[in-house]
C-alpha cells in the first residue's frame, strides 16, 4: 500500500477512535451525573424524618408492587419487599411498612378516617407451607395508617407461580370480601367469617381459552373488581383488553363491556378501572391504559361507550391506576415513572410523590376510588397528551415506534430506579457504540486467521 495511502487510512481510523472515545466519555458521564444525583432511596428518606412531597389536600396511601428496581430476581425467591406508605397532608411519612413481598390495591374502609384494607403478598418457604414448592400467602389486611393498628381479614396460600397474587379485593357486605382471583381468573364472593365461597363468576363461563393470555398460566390476568351501588361487579381483565360488567344472576352484560381483544385504540392491557356513577355526571369510567401509557375516560352515551378525557405526558410510563378526586383532579399512578402525580383539571401537574414502582394510590376523605369525583364530561375537563408536554414527537415515543412495549415495559423492571427512560437510551446507545467499535478494532488487526488444518496466522498486507 503507498505510504500516503496508508497515512490517510491512519488518520481516519485516529479520528474514528477519538469520535467513539468522546461520545463514551459523554455517555459514562451523562449516566455517572444521573446515578450520583439521583434522589436517595424512599427508606433513606423516611429515615432522614424529612418530608418526602411537597403538601397536599389530604393524606395519600400508596401501595408499591416490590418488584423491578430493587431487585426483580430476588423477588422470585422473596426478598425484595413492596411498600405501603401514608404521606400525609404536610407531605411528612405518617406510616411506612415493608415487610411484605408486595403490596396491591388500597382502599379506605367505609366510616372510618384513616383505616385502609390492601392486598399483600407474602412468600412461604416450602417447608412453611408443607409443600413441594414455595408458596405465597395471599393476605387481605386493615391497617389504621394513623395509629399502625392492624388487623388480618382473610388470607389464602397458593402455589409459587407467575401471576397468582390478588391484585385488588372489594367490600362486598359486612361479612364478606369479593376477590379479584388472578390465580384462578375468576372472581369470588368469601365470607370472611367461615372461609366459605359463598358466590363465584368464573371467566370460561363467557369467554375461550383461545382469548388473551397464555392458559392456564396468566390467561385473563383479572387485576382490578368493584362493586357498584346497583349489585353489579366491575371486573379487569387485562389481557382481554376489555373492563366487564358482570350481574350476579346473569353473568356479563356484553353490552356494557369496554374495550375489544387486540382493539389497542380503545384499552392495551389496562389496570385499575374506577366506575362513576349517574350522581357524579356518569356512567363513566376511569382507567390506567398501561401499554397505551395514558389514564384515559369513557363516557356512557345512548348506550355506548365515549372517550371524554385521557391524560399523558412524555414521563408517564405504564400508569395503573387514576383516581378522579371530588375537585377534578385526578391522582395518577405511574408505576415505571417511578412517581405518583395528581394533576388539575387542565392537566397541570400540581403534587408529585416520587416512590419506586407503585401499584396503586389512595387519597383519603376524597371517596373510594373514584366515586367521588365528577366525571370529565360533567367537569369540563381538558385532555392533555404526551405531545403537548414535549413540542411535537418524544424520543420515548419515537422508541416506541421502533421497539416493541413490552420489550421497553421489561426494561422497566429491571433497571436501577435512578435510571429513567433518557438514561436508558443513552445506556444503550453506549452499548452500541462499544459494540461497532470493538468490531472496527478487530478489522483493523494486523492479523488474519485462516480456518485449516493446522490453522494459520498471517499478517494482512
Amino acid at each position: 500500500m503507498p505510504r500516503s495511502r496508508f497515512s490517510s487510512v491512519l488518520d481516519a481510523r485516529r479520528a474514528l477512535r477519538v469520535a467513539f472515545a468522546l461520545v463514551v466519555l459523554v455517555a459514562v458521564g451523562v449516566l455517572a451525573v444521573s446515578y450520583v444525583t439521583a434522589p436517595p432511596t424512599f427508606p433513606e428518606r423516611v429515615d432522614s424524618g424529612q418530608p418526602v412531597a411537597e403538601p397536599a389536600n389530604g393524606t395519600t396511601v400508596v401501595a408499591t408492587q416490590g418488584l423491578g428496581r430493587k431487585g426483580w430476581h430476588q423477588s422470585v425467591v422473596g426478598d425484595s419487599p413492596g411498600e405501603l406508605v401514608a404521606v400525609a397532608s404536610d407531605g411528612s411519612v405518617a406510616y411506612y411498612d415493608d415487610q411484605y413481598q408486595s403490596y396491591w390495591d388500597v382502599d379506605l374502609v367505609e366510616g372510618t378516617e384513616s383505616t385502609v384494607m390492601y392486598a399483600v403478598a407474602e412468600f412461604v418457604p416450602a417447608d412453611e407451607c408443607h409443600a413441594s414448592t414455595s408458596c405465597y400467602r395471599n393476605r387481605i389486611l386493615e391497617t389504621n395508617v394513623s395509629t399502625g393498628e392492624t388487623e388480618e381479614i382473610y388470607s389464602y396460600l397458593v402455589r409459587n407461580e407467575p401471576s397468582i397474587r390478588w391484585h385488588d379485593v372489594d367490600r362486598y357486605d359486612d361479612d364478606s370480601l369479593v376477590v379479584a382471583d388472578i390465580a384462578e381468573d375468576r372472581a369470588f364472593v368469601v365470607n370472611t367469617t367461615s372461609g366459605i365461597v359463598e358466590w363465584q363468576w368464573d371467566a370460561q363461563s363467557d369467554f375461550s381459552t383461545e382469548s388473551g393470555g397464555e392458559f392456564p398460566t396468566d390467561w385473563t390476568h383479572i387485576n382490578d373488581v368493584e362493586v357498584l351501588d346497583d349489585g353489579r361487579l366491575m371486573l379487569s381483565l387485562r389481557n382481554q383488553d376489555r373492563v366487564v360488567f358482570v350481574d350476579p344472576e346473569q353473568g356479563v352484560q356484553k353490552d356494557w363491556t369496554l374495550g375489544e381483544e387486540d382493539n389497542y385504540d380503545i384499552l392495551y392491557e389496562q389496570h385499575n378501572p374506577d366506575y362513576i356513577p349517574e350522581s357524579e355526571g356518569g356512567p363513566a369510567i376511569v382507567v390506567a391504559d398501561s401499554h397505551n401509557n395514558r389514564v384515559v375516560e369513557y363516557q356512557r352515551v345512548d348506550g355506548e361507550w365515549e372517550q371524554s378525557w385521557q391524560y399523558g405526558d412524555a414521563v408517564l410510563q405504564w400508569p395503573r391506576d387514576g383516581d378522579r378526586l371530588p375537585n377534578g383532579h385526578t391522582l395518577i399512578t405511574d408505576s415505571n415513572g417511578d412517581r405518583i402525580i395528581e394533576v388539575d383539571e387542565s392537566g397541570d401537574v400540581v403534587w408529585k410523590l416520587d416512590v419506586n414502582l407503585p401499584y396503586e394510590a389512595e387519597r383519603l376523605g376524597t371517596g373510594d376510588e373514584s366515586t367521588g369525583g365528577p366525571s370529565a364530561a360533567s367537569a369540563d375537563l381538558q385532555s392533555h397528551e404526551a405531545e403537548q408536554n414535549s413540542g411535537g414527537l418524544s424520543l420515548r415515543s419515537i422508541a416506541y415506534a421502533i421497539v416493541p412495549g413490552e420489550i421497553i415495559l421489561g426494561l422497566g423492571f429491571v433497571l436501577p430506579s435512578w435510571m429513567g427512560f433518557s438514561e436508558a437510551i443513552v445506556l444503550f446507545g453506549l452499548l452500541g457504540v462499544l459494540g461497532l467499535w470493538a468490531v472496527l478494532e478487530l478489522y483493523w488487526l494486523p492479523w488474519s486467521v485462516g480456518v485449516s488444518n493446522p490453522i494459520r496466522i498471517r499478517r494482512k498486507d
